[in-house]
């Protein structure tokens, strides 16, 4: 079994304060498994509803009606599916007695479902749950996360063919069912192109326009692509981060496919023992290190960014908290060096902090405030910088 209880602490806090929390994340991650967890834990009426079960989603014709005579935790599946389901939420929501909470499970980020924004602000808080971090594997596994990525059946699965079949199949049913139930015309056969297009260009800024004439559509027409893998948690743009001073910088983001599992089967690689061969090894690593350190500092996507000056100074990762900024390198070599780059931006930026993961055996200083960390030692030098 693996260790969940980083979540299911989040969730217990966030359903103290607020009367509606959703769970999201892509399918297959856990969201089911973890919302019985939680209520298994809890010794309060609970009552469970799957809107791809076409018994509850009938149910959900007057959600007033159905819901209005329940209290406790009230779990909804698949919420998605009915995003007119919110003006209703609202309604019991605001109800002056707090007689039930409302915990919410959906494949979709909150700015596809719009209405929640809309009817839900000030009563709704949003828990993002990915697969399998390395806080919960164990350091001790991490070339297998990496090779694998975190979707439990993927990571878990007896063998590397049985996980690479899982994944194949997830990026067909993802394209073939996911997409259109959240009402999204996108024809199957060619979001599979993009995607796969996509993923040789992992860690790359974005330019729209390239992939616009290379698909021989408009560059809105891949934008919208993109935005869809965006907004269901398959693929991660980065912004960049931009400033009043004299350089000019880099305004486009980078795209990154958010599970290092997800990008090896989009590029054909099966065996482990393939990536070290493989032209994008570097820029996997690099990506699944990124993506590590998001998971373990719980950043929020308006606080992540990446940094670049049209003269080649730049920063991987930049995590701006309040004041405090943070800044990552991250660099498949057993052997950082001090750059001309990382001084830039360790000062333009003003940062706090900066750490160089590697790929090496050792952690040691670089400079003052200037890490290099293994990234066997990421958890005990990147963890205590979370803030939630």
């Amino acid at each position: 079994m693996i260790d969940r209880t980083y979540h299911l602490n989040r969730l217990s806090r966030l359903l103290s304060q607020f009367p509606i929390v959703a769970i999201l994340g892509p399918r297959q991650v856990g969201k089911t498994t973890l919302a019985r967890r939680y209520a298994a834990e809890r010794k309060r009426e609970v009552s469970f509803f799957d809107l791809e079960d076409p018994a509850d989603l009938a149910l959900f014709a007057d959600p007033i009606i159905t819901l209005r005579p329940l209290k406790g935790l009230i779990v909804v599946d698949e919420v998605q599916r009915r995003p007119e389901l919110f003006p209703s939420l609202r309604v019991l929501a605001d109800q002056p007695k707090a007689v039930r909470r409302f915990l919410l499970l959906g494949s979709a980020s909150p700015e596809l479902l719009s209405q929640t924004s809309e009817s839900l602000a000030g009563r709704i808080a949003y828990h993002e749950l990915g697969g399998f971090s390395l806080d919960e594997v164990g350091p001790d596994k991490w070339e297998r996360l990496w090779h694998r990525g975190g979707f439990p059946r993927s990571f878990l699965a007896r063998s590397e063919g049985e996980s690479f079949l899982w994944r194949a199949e997830l990026i067909r049913t993802y394209l073939e069912r996911e997409i259109p139930s959240l009402g999204l015309r996108l024809p199957a056969a060619t979001m599979r192109r993009f995607w796969m297009m996509l993923a040789h260009y992992h860690g790359q800024v974005w330019n729209a326009s390239e992939f616009g004439r290379a698909f021989g559509v408009a560059h809105t027409t891949v934008q919208r692509y993109l935005d869809t893998l965006s907004a269901t948690f398959m693929v991660r743009q980065l912004p960049a981060w931009y400033e009043n001073i004299s350089k000019r910088q880099v305004k486009a983001p980078k795209v990154y496919v958010r599970d290092s599992g997800l990008l090896h089967a989009l590029l054909g690689i099966e065996q482990r023992r393939a990536i070290e061969s493989h032209p994008k090894v570097g820029a996997s690593w690099e990506g699944f290190a990124l993506e590590t350190t998001i998971r373990l500092l719980d950043a929020r996507p308006e606080e992540c960014f990446f940094w670049a000056t049209h003269t080649g100074a730049e920063l991987d990762l930049l995590v701006v908290r309040g004041e405090q900024r943070f800044g990552f390198e991250f660099k498949r070599n057993s052997s950082p060096v001090l750059t001309k780059s990382i001084y830039i931006a360790m000062d333009t930026l003003a940062l706090s902090k900066l750490v160089v993961v590697h790929a090496g055996a050792r952690s040691f200083p670089l400079a003052d405030a200037i890490h290099a960390v293994a990234f066997a030692d990421i958890l005990e030098h990147v963890k205590p910088l979370r803030s939630r």
